[in-house]
């Protein structure tokens, strides 16, 4: 099957215009004959926390409606935003919709990263889900940088996994040409990592989503400064 990634810049704290941003992205995927496209962290809002805690309106559903273009976009897609919880703090979720828009899996992040920690409360399980004949498992952005967590997903079975991240320029070019490779080599499975371009609340995204093969050759990728798409055919 074929597997896209997307990239752009997020509007702050416009979900509405964010979606559309999505949507056609989703629909450039689908035209490139990709079955699921993944999109990175935060990218309903931007990575926008003080946003996020000012404003619950903000903090999306599964069945939010306005997600509706989104699936029915046509493609599988891997969403991820921040999410109300039965708690006091909401969550980073993905939320993994069919091509026909039901709703196949949901995943909270486990490893918050510094300030995120006062904003977000922890998942707690794993994200896994079937399509198109292969096994996929589900992590945002530093989630990546844990061993134990790939490694339950390799063990359970998994063959492709799927990043939703955000990494800036500076220190984040280097340390994501570290640790996307790495997990495709030492877990010898597929890679695909979607990541912000442009500024990102405090940072600027690098870009250069990409996807890796098992054992860490780079199949595609996508430059440091345009919203776009890039697939490759992956099983």
């Amino acid at each position: 099957m074929k597997i896209a990634s997307a990239q752009f810049t997020c509007v702050p704290g416009d979900i509405r215009a964010n979606v559309r941003q999505m949507t056609d992205l989703a629909g450039e995927a689908r035209a490139q004959d990709a079955q699921l496209v993944v999109f990175p962290e935060l990218a309903l809002t931007g990575y926008e926390l003080e946003a996020l805690v000012a404003d619950p309106g903000l903090l999306v559903g599964a069945d939010d409606p306005r997600l509706d273009a989104i699936r029915a976009s046509g493609i599988a897609t891997v969403v991820n935003c921040a999410a109300a919880t039965d708690g006091e703090l909401p969550a980073i979720e993905t939320l993994v919709y069919g091509a026909g828009g039901e709703l196949i899996t949901t995943y909270r992040k486990q490893h918050l990263y510094e300030h995120e920690r006062s904003v977000f409360v922890a998942g707690r399980q794993d994200g896994r889900f079937e399509l198109g004949g292969l096994r996929f498992a589900l992590a945002t952005c530093y989630d990546n940088h844990f061993s134990e967590l790939i490694s339950r997903g390799t063990a359970d079975g998994c063959q492709v996994h799927l990043a939703s991240s955000l990494y800036g320029t500076g220190g984040g070019v280097q340390e994501r040409a570290a640790v996307y490779p790495g997990i495709a080599r030492d877990a010898n499975v597929y890679v695909v990592l979607a990541n912000h371009v442009g500024q990102a609340g405090p940072w600027t995204g690098c870009g250069r989503s990409a996807l890796w093969a098992p054992g860490g050759s780079l199949l595609v990728e996508a430059d440091a400064r345009t919203t776009m798409v890039v697939t490759a055919e992956i099983g």
